[in-house]
């Protein structure tokens, strides 16, 4: 094996999979293999298939389960135990049986026909967490303990030591970060928690953490284990289960040196906030967005086991909304956080605690610890799953829409009335929406679901026909970036793209404000708005010169970009190659064939002439590119819907036409988003 040490280079990643050490397709590998979660709708009497894609049959893992709509149990099924074997994390009981829990596959898991166990009530909305096996990320295994009086006395796994202790082996290949263990078998028992940055064990079906220390000498290859007065005196053939956690181990992502957990700590300051004032609360850098966490207060008071996700909301939303938790330690169903003001905020590299005196996150000298996971970080270059666009006939305002992958970004168009385009995004809120033609701030009452887990819903639309889009975000063809404006020239913010944006769409949220955006073919410090038709505009407080790279972008002063404490959005894209293309032309009055290396065409087409006045017209494939009259929309005004020939398909893009001189008039300058 591979001599490790926090990191692996290429050459140890391919010796590693020549010993069978790294299975799985490809020489690196990311979050995506590893951790899902997966929402799904109780059928009662049909059961389900969750294709999650994870290999729990082959590697094994871990399926945790909550109903979100009732007060029902946590269920905990693995691979060790069997699916038919369950333990739940509010209480103390030991593990469950029944012919009828969860099956492990290939691709997720599924659920039995009947529905017991709180897995499969009609119509009811469940949440599961799967944790698929793999070094630096999550192992599990189970032991058969016995006691004398509070030393170990035997053990089917590990060494018994000669001072009552057991030293556990352990295949997460460097020093964990989280220790979770439970007696499921001769007794019951609470669930104990050793976190790399807590004094004590916590209790995970419990508010409190006791001083008491069962867990000690943790290294990469194992953990020594004491009763301490754990199991009583004198028990014999107790069946264990342990679950445990890496701690920022570096081998994951297309060049083996990223992270996807970490177990850290945090002190809490007391500060409060409003519903548009961030006070400076802790924040949390992890070096990379998390899609799931997990808080602690780990200082002797109570505190509950707060688990948050970005499927069922956890969003940069400054107002507080989506923010909706689960307790491991409670049965209670799912709740929000205040919508009067946010208790925690999601950024490109971790958290922000931005309120709240209290026991919950943000007590003054108080200690917290956490698990974070990271985003979905594989890239994708399969474009039905990275961009939909689905046209509707029907007027009913409410819609479910079938996307096929768990959507970030829905932008919508109105064919027959003359309404504004609208925006909104999973880490902004299911509320809040903005209007592409318009300098207004947010508005509410959009009735967006962003917790399904391949649709989306509306339940407050508008009474006509629709054109709606949906995104994805993957590395290499687009992100969405929330971030708080400090009035610095200059300023970097953070994002997730993976490469440097070509397309950059920045909007201010909480008040008024344009929709500056910076195309890579322009000069500094060129800029247009997606709400005008105006040609570029010259200034130099939107972008700085080269304002972007693979890790960040940067802005000026412009109150439009950056203001001080006002909040913003942006949209980032980028070429992926048989997926996207942003690019440029220049008009010459005859047919022009736009290559985007396509290989079937282009089925979204956004276009703006930049050297004049001209709007933003927009074309899809679910309304028609074909060799004649083509709908198209403008997302800087209210027009209805209108059909011209001016575009044409091709298989490696597109074709403008002269048709009209809208998109391809003598000497004019184009730039284009293409999706294929």
């Amino acid at each position: 094996m591979p001599n490790y040490s926090g990191k692996w280079t290429p050459s140890q990643v391919l010796q590693a999979r020549g010993q069978d050490l790294w299975p799985i397709n490809g020489p690196f590998f990311y979050v995506d293999d590893v951790f899902s979660t997966y929402l799904y709708v109780g059928n009662s009497g049909l059961g389900s298939t969750n294709s999650n894609g994870l290999d729990l049959s082959g590697e094994g893992g871990l399926v945790w389960v909550k109903d979100r709509d009732s007060s029902t149990q946590h269920l905990w099924f693995d691979t060790e135990r069997g699916g038919t074997n369950y333990l739940t994390s509010a209480g103390q009981a030991a593990a469950s049986t029944g012919t009828d829990g969860i099956s492990f596959l290939s691709n997720g898991w599924s659920t039995a026909p009947n529905g017991v166990y709180d897995l499969n009530s009609l119509s009811a909305n469940y949440t599961s967490w799967s944790f698929r096996k793999q070094q630096g990320f999550f192992d599990q295994f189970t032991s058969i303990l016995s006691t004398g009086t509070n030393v170990f006395t035997a053990t089917s796994r590990g060494t018994l030591n000669g001072d009552g202790t057991i030293t556990m082996p352990h295949n997460i290949g460097s020093a964990p970060g989280l220790i979770i263990w439970k007696v499921y078998s001769g007794d019951t028992g609470s669930w104990r928690v050793w976190h790399r940055s807590a004094s004590g064990t916590g209790i995970l079906n419990e508010t409190g953490y006791p001083s008491n220390t069962y867990i000690g000498n943790v290294t990469s290859t194992s953990f020594d284990i004491t009763d301490n007065g754990f199991m009583g005196n004198s028990r014999s053939n107790y069946s264990f289960v342990f679950y445990v956690f890496a701690h920022d181990d570096q081998r994951f992502g297309d060049t083996a040196n990223q992270s996807i957990i970490k177990c850290g700590t945090y002190t809490g300051n007391g500060t409060t906030a409003s519903a548009t004032t961030e006070q400076a609360g802790p924040e949390i850098d992890l070096g990379w967005e998390p899609q799931w966490v997990m808080i602690k207060r780990s200082d002797g008071t109570a505190g509950d086991w707060f688990i948050f996700d970005n499927m069922r909301g956890f969003s940069v939303d400054y107002t507080g909304q989506d923010k909706n938790y689960l307790r491991a330690n409670g049965t209670n169903a799912e709740s929000a956080l205040s919508s009067s003001f946010a208790y925690l905020r999601l950024t490109s590299t971790g958290f922000k605690i931005t309120a709240g005196t209290g026991a919950f996150f943000n007590e003054n000298g108080a200690s917290y610890i956490y698990v974070a996971i990271r985003r979905p970080m594989k890239p994708i270059t399969t474009n039905t799953e990275l961009f939909n666009p689905i046209a509707v006939t029907t007027t009913t305002p409410t819609q479910t829409y079938s996307v096929g992958f768990p959507a970030d970004l829905f932008l919508q168009g109105f064919r027959t009335l003359g309404i504004s385009a609208r925006t909104n995004s999973r880490i902004t809120g299911s509320e809040p929406y903005l209007q592409t033609a318009s300098n207004a701030a947010e508005q509410s009452g959009f009735g967006g679901e962003w917790d399904l887990q391949d649709d989306y819903a509306q339940s407050s639309g508008v009474s006509t026909t629709a054109i709606s889009y949906f995104f994805r975000r993957a590395p290499g063809f687009m992100d969405a970036v929330g971030y708080r404006g400090d009035g610095v020239a200059g300023r970097t913010v953070n994002h997730n793209l993976g490469v440097a944006p070509e397309l950059m769409i920045v909007k201010k949220r909480n008040s008024t404000g344009n929709w500056p955006t910076w195309h890579s073919s322009f000069s500094y410090p060129d800029a247009v708005y997606i709400n005008s038709s105006d040609a570029i505009i010259s200034a130099t407080g939107w972008f700085p010169s080269n304002p972007s790279s693979a890790t960040t972008f940067s802005l000026n002063t412009n109150t439009d970009v950056n203001a001080s404490g006002d909040y913003y959005v942006a949209y980032l894209f980028a070429t992926l190659a048989g997926v996207s293309k942003v690019g440029s032309y220049t008009g010459t009055g005859s047919p022009i064939t736009v290559d985007c290396g396509f290989t079937s065409g282009a089925r979204f087409i956004m276009i703006k002439r930049t050297d004049a006045a001209a709007g933003w017209i927009v074309f899809d494939s679910a309304r028609g590119i074909v060799a004649g009259a083509d709908p198209y929309l403008y997302l800087n005004n209210t027009d209805a819907e209108s059909s011209t020939d001016a575009i044409d398909p091709d298989s490696s893009g597109f074709i403008v036409n002269p048709a009209g001189g809208a998109l391809n008039t003598s000497g004019g300058e184009y730039i284009f988003l293409a999706i294929a």
